[in-house]
């Protein structure tokens, strides 16, 4: 028998949603006390700000520019390596995706792609080397294996979801950015499902079912995959008491007020503002018709209170599952990981969602790795910044195996004192006419991005911030006088960091 690694992801959770770091309202002792039995880093950053890249970036170890998943929409290629077919080839895992994949498009309705077709056909794998795949999205309507079996099981409850997309006259999906609650703030909603069908529990009892397959000497990477607390904000309405928005206080990075927001934004490139004022979106991660200038204070506590409760029973999720590997007999001999793909505004900057902004709420993410008791690593916090891109070659060590020539990441630190200095992240998107791109460097408690030439930008704009004295990230110094120098010193490191860009790339054909 080896080490087993248990990998357990979130989808738009922020750092600060845990109380290991620093998060004072959801309540996560599974979390933590992974975090104080392990190696809490405090500065992971992803790869890239939105569901499908970075998810990639963690199945292949690779920067988005060598996997090609640029934008939402792109699919990860077939022939795309994957830490899970190599582990099973190997080292004979079992290997198993129970929750969100998302490497390939998530509107497919009529079966284009292995995610959206599965289901639909009675299959539960082989998919990218996992033994078992059992995938769900955000809901129960859709192509995946929990809204089958919300379909076959449980059809009385799907109307109590929140609708994520309609439908225009014309027949165009458009993302629904009604709202509810008390406030009506923005794809919140009162959900009468009961708490054991949701589909965060739903996740952990299709591990916990998978884990009970396996012969006890078997040696096993698990990558269970919650699609919360993404939005919508729609958890069983039982568990509803657990956080009162009218309880809350606004988030430290939420400025104050309109007037304030217009003023920091104003400091950064313009698609910023031009955002927060309505004046078209730019990206498709949020609603279409979302202003976030129209939010008010309570609609983000009441945004905030949902997502304190989601993130709540995804750590009591994660608690059964790691009872079940303890009551197994495989508690000394496993690797738990725990992270997010990217983080969530929140109401900082007075904004919600995601899209083409680098600033921590999205870019910095939790990241766990309460190592096997059986391999006696020290417990640490560390502040040298990792990324996504460091985990496969991490599980490779776990499993005794070489890392594979396709890895473009390290094997994450165990002890301060690496002498890893930075990290690096990348966007790029293109909405209608509108096209970004950012390539971004954190060194040293200062963040660099550089906007590359594209709709919007002539290529010589960017973003500066020194973290240590400006945490919310409301002071761009891009252009101030005194910081030229380091400047220019951080735009030479992050160019040489980033790989080859590719001389084509792939088109995006499902921008959901």
């Amino acid at each position: 028998m080896g080490r087993k690694i248990l990998f357990i992801t979130t989808d738009q959770q922020r750092y600060d949603a845990l109380g290991c770091n620093g998060g004072r309202v959801a309540r996560t002792p599974v979390v933590d006390a992974l975090a104080a039995g392990g190696i809490n880093y405090a500065r992971a950053h992803n790869q890239n700000v939105v569901c499908m890249p970075a998810r990639s970036t963690m199945v292949t170890g690779q920067y988005v520019r060598t996997h090609g998943v640029w934008m939402n929409g792109v699919p990860l290629p077939e022939t795309a390596p994957s830490i899970a077919a190599y582990l099973k080839q190997e080292a004979g895992y079992h290997t198993a995706l129970l929750g969100k994949a998302h490497f390939e498009p998530a509107f497919d309705p009529h079966g284009q792609w292995s995610e959206g077709r599965m289901a639909r056909e009675g299959s539960t794998g082989p998919y990218r080397g996992f033994d078992r795949a059992e995938l769900v999205m955000h809901g129960p309507v859709g192509f995946g294996h929990y809204p089958k079996f919300m379909m076959d099981e449980h059809r009385e409850h799907i109307a109590g979801f929140y609708t994520q997309v309609t439908f225009d006259d014309d027949g165009h999906m458009q993302v629904n950015h009604e709202g509810g609650g008390d406030t009506g703030a923005p794809q919140v909603h009162v959900n009468p499902v009961p708490r054991e069908i949701y589909h965060t529990q739903w996740v952990a009892d299709r591990t916990i079912d998978y884990l009970d397959s396996l012969p006890a000497d078997a040696d096993w990477f698990v990558w269970m995959s919650f699609p919360d607390p993404h939005h919508p904000w729609d958890p069983p309405a039982s568990e509803a008491s657990r956080c009162d928005w009218r309880d809350l206080e606004l988030p430290e990075g939420y400025p104050g007020s309109v007037d304030r927001c217009r003023e920091i934004l104003a400091r950064k490139p313009h698609h910023w503002l031009d955002w927060y004022e309505g004046r078209g979106p730019i990206n498709v991660e949020a609603p279409g018709k979302f202003v976030p200038a129209e939010l008010s204070a309570d609609q983000i506590r009441e945004v905030n209170a949902y997502t304190h409760i989601e993130n709540e029973l995804i750590d009591e999720a994660c608690g059964q599952v790691l009872e079940r590997v303890g009551e197994r007999g495989w508690g000394e001999d496993t690797d738990v990981f725990f992270t997010s793909d990217h983080g969530e505004f929140q109401g900082d900057f007075g904004l919600l969602f995601k899209g083409p902004y680098h600033v921590d709420a999205l870019m910095r993410v939790p990241l766990v790795w309460r190592p096997a008791p059986s391999a006696s690593i020290t417990p640490a916090r560390i502040d040298e910044p990792v990324g996504h891109v460091d985990l496969a070659a991490t599980f490779c060590e776990i499993a005794g195996v070489p890392v594979p020539h396709w890895n473009e990441g390290e094997r994450l630190p165990t002890a301060v004192g690496s002498g890893r200095d930075s990290v690096i992240t990348e966007w790029d998107s293109e909405f209608g006419e509108a096209t970004v791109a950012i390539r971004s460097i954190y060194r040293e408690g200062f963040l660099c991005s550089a906007y590359e030439k594209s709709s919007l930008y002539e290529g010589t704009e960017g973003e500066l911030y020194d973290l240590e004295n400006d945490p919310h990230q409301f002071e761009n110094l891009w252009d101030e006088p005194s910081k030229r120098r380091l400047r220019a010193d951080l735009l030479a490191q992050l160019h040489q960091r980033l790989p080859r860009a590719p001389d084509t790339r792939s088109p995006c054909v499902a921008p959901v």
